[in-house]
């Protein structure tokens, strides 16, 4: 059953603004077009609101940071990426460093580039695999961190940020991965958004690695917590504990990063349906173990396969796994392509 187009309501601003575009942009069309006079009419709307300045300005500046973040990590689009979370505090000599860097040279090696925090601790120790070339430094500015680490410092990819929610959102929306290394408030605090995010559907599903050094018992009492006192009390679902992998080293973690897109590609809603890209079809006796083990994802009718639906515009060349998905059990979504990736290839 095919969804009908959702109707645009009419709105005099975003059509003026429309008109204005079309004769200074002609090269701007369709939705860029719409999207583009959306964003020009909320300043005038916020004046007719009578939003006061400290608003405006908080506005501004923030979408003044987000179009330089994308303007930066757009020009290494189709580049797999990996956001690596840590305590600023952390000491060279510490086996979480020693555990963080070596992570960070063994993603390189794969042609990945790592996302960090700017400053030292476990941020450092995540530049220090991949180097300047492909690290990306995303600073905030902080009374007490005001410098860049050597390693990032004078960078084209160190970016500056005012708000904590827009360099979040950079770290978030780039990332193919999370490393989650120990830390305090502020790990603790990326970590579980990372995990609300994928656990409501906000964001996708990507693989979420928490790794330490040697001989550390952090990840260890921290998901002691999890089942304890989230699972037991019936807070989080008993696949939510799905969503992430608790790795006893750092070469575990890549190799768990890796695996999760061995078949597996990407995914986007088409309407109703979830479609996951895949890098090879599956046989028709696997598609039917699917369909058994994991009818809860199933909102209505069953699992296909196939090409590239209408409403898409990426990776045509990629096979399809596509159904109804209810938006619910994310936990288990994480089991199904989990499942893609043990499947023996065609």
């Amino acid at each position: 059953m095919t969804t009908p187009p959702r109707r645009r309501r009419h709105d005099p601003l975003v059509s003026e603004a429309e008109r204005w575009l079309s004769t200074h942009h002609p090269e701007l069309t369709g939705r860029r077009l719409v999207l583009a006079a959306q964003m020009a009419a909320v300043a005038s709307k916020m004046l007719h609101d009578g939003a006061d300045e400290g608003q405006m300005k908080l506005v501004a500046a923030a979408v003044k940071e987000m179009r330089h973040a994308y303007r930066v990590f757009n020009r290494f689009r189709g580049v797999p990426k990996v956001s690596i979370f840590g305590s600023a505090r952390t000491p060279p000599d510490h086996p979480d460093y020693e555990a963080a860097s070596e992570f960070g040279h063994l993603i390189a090696a794969k042609g990945w580039m790592a996302i960090t925090g700017a400053g030292e601790g476990i941020m450092k120790a995540g530049h220090e695999g991949p180097q300047r070339e492909a690290a990306f430094g995303l600073s905030i500015n902080l009374p007490f961190e005001t410098n860049a680490n050597d390693v990032i410092l004078g960078d084209s990819k160190l970016i500056n940020f005012r708000y904590f929610f827009t360099r979040k959102l950079m770290f978030v929306t780039h990332a193919d991965a999370f490393a989650i290394f120990p830390g305090g408030f502020g790990t603790q605090d990326e970590l579980f958004e990372s995990l609300t995010l994928i656990q409501t559907g906000k964001s996708p599903i990507v693989p979420i690695v928490l790794v330490e050094g040697a001989g550390g018992d952090y990840w260890r009492n921290w998901e002691q917590h999890i089942r304890h006192d989230l699972l037991r009390h019936g807070w989080i679902s008993p696949e939510d504990v799905d969503l992430y992998r608790v790795c006893a080293t750092p070469q575990e973690a890549v190799d768990e990063v890796l695996a999760f897109y061995r078949v597996y590609h990407s995914s986007r809603y088409v309407g109703p349906r979830l479609v996951l890209r895949l890098k090879h079809a599956i046989s028709p006796l696997h598609l039917e173990q699917i369909a058994e083990e994991f009818s809860p994802l199933l909102a209505d009718g069953g699992f296909e396969q196939g090409s590239m639906l209408a409403g898409e515009n990426e990776h045509p060349e990629l096979p399809r796994l596509h159904f109804h998905h209810n938006r619910r059990h994310l936990g288990l979504l994480r089991r199904l392509i989990d499942r893609l990736n043990t499947l023996e290839l065609e």
